[in-house]
């Protein structure tokens, strides 16, 4: 069998289980549960890759809802990557249903490649994308270590074989005051809501003075209880974001700098934790993106390679791609002016085009995967520019 007809088996084998991907894809959608907590979507997906024939390692790097499923034991390793999680009150607003399902998709379907030429597929199911990092926990744990490329699919509103993503870290803030009447003795109280406040005010006046690509944003958390109390405590968290990490650490001190300056002008006592886990600017891999590029194109839908007007998010893919080649690529499943994070695109995740989008991913994933064991030298090329780009 030629590579052009091992093609066309395995995108073949994609379209004998649509159904089964489709039904997968709706149930998980149905039951959105948050970062750590995806116990059903982890069981239903396990279950069809062992029922498809894949090995499965359950709770793999302490995770209890992350997996490690394998299929053939040589060389090329290749990792397809799934995501399960969901956003709080929002459900898979982000497409994680469709994530998942076409990484399984694309693993059965490789079996075919696998079977033909050799080489590995490993399904590896990462939890908690949204707000813990949960593949930045994998690779520090070693759950990449074995892997030589790695691939998965993101569903948006457009399609680009490669993506911008920014280098991320969360911050937990909380301000401590002294609670006083409001009105009786205000001048007794130290208030800890308007020092969270002035902070949003020295942030909003910071961002007039940084780096385009750079983003700040955050919540209150707390902000009191009683309107005729004067607030003893505050809470917020943030996220600071740039496009790599040396300006990460630069806005970092500078973001902490408004919370520092709010504390000495309002009397309140700050306290302050970075999250451990950082976001890693994304390293796309041109070599592997052009590859799915014309595997994608092979199925009539049209994609860039670069697109200038896409949006900056953050990604621990980002986390992967800077230990072994990866691709992030976005595939339309709704129109331009739907936003991610929406209820509309929550929508658009449970529709006949996300459910299209889901086939040609995971269709377009394998394919690639058939490229990479059939032909050593495009593996090499990979695996080379990876190494020029450390």
């Amino acid at each position: 069998m030629n590579i052009a007809e091992l093609k066309a088996s395995v995108t073949g084998e994609v379209d004998a289980h649509r159904h089964q991907l489709s039904e997968l894809s709706l149930k998980i959608h149905a039951n959105p549960e948050l970062g750590f907590h995806e116990v059903k979507a982890t069981a239903w997906l396990t279950r069809y890759l062992e029922e498809n024939g894949f090995s499965i390692e359950r709770g793999i790097c302490e995770l209890p809802t992350a997996f490690r499923a394998s299929y053939g034991q040589g060389k090329p390793t290749i990792a397809i990557l799934a995501e399960y999680d969901a956003l709080p009150g929002l459900g898979h607003a982000c497409g994680h249903n469709l994530i998942a399902t076409c990484a399984v998709g694309a693993g059965v379907a490789s079996r075919l490649a696998i079977d033909q030429f050799g080489g590995s597929i490993l399904v590896i199911g990462t939890p908690a994308e949204e707000i813990y990092g949960g593949k930045a926990i994998i690779v520090d744990r070693g759950g990449f270590n074995n892997v030589d490329m790695a691939m998965m699919v993101h569903p948006g509103v457009y399609n680009t074989a490669t993506i911008q993503a920014l280098a991320n870290q969360s911050l937990e803030v909380e301000f401590f005051g002294k609670a006083a009447h409001a009105a009786a003795r205000p001048e007794a109280g130290i208030n800890a809501l308007e020092a969270m406040l002035n902070s949003f005010a020295a942030i909003n006046s910071l961002r007039q003075h940084i780096k385009s690509t750079a983003r700040i944003h955050g919540i209150i958390t707390d902000g009191g209880q009683a309107a005729n109390v004067v607030p003893a405590h505050s809470a917020g968290n943030f996220i600071v974001r740039a496009k790599d990490n040396t300006y990460l650490d630069e806005l970092k001190e500078r973001v902490l700098n408004c919370f520092v300056g709010a504390a000495k002008a309002s009397g309140a006592r700050l306290e302050y934790r970075w999250e451990k886990i950082r976001y890693a600017p994304m390293r796309n891999n041109l070599t592997l993106a052009r590859l799915f590029r014309q595997n994608m194109q092979s199925l009539g839908r049209r994609m860039q390679l670069f697109n200038p007007s896409s949006a900056f998010g953050s990604t621990d893919m980002g986390n992967v791609s800077q230990l072994v080649p990866g691709i992030h690529p976005i595939i339309a499943i709704a129109p331009k002016d739907v936003l991610g994070h929406s209820p509309q695109f929550a929508q658009a995740s449970a529709s006949e085009a996300g459910m299209s989008g889901l086939v040609d991913a995971a269709k377009a994933l394998a394919m690639t995967a058939a490229d990479l064991v059939a032909n050593p030298d495009i593996a090499a090329r990979v695996k080379k520019e990876f190494q020029q780009q450390k």
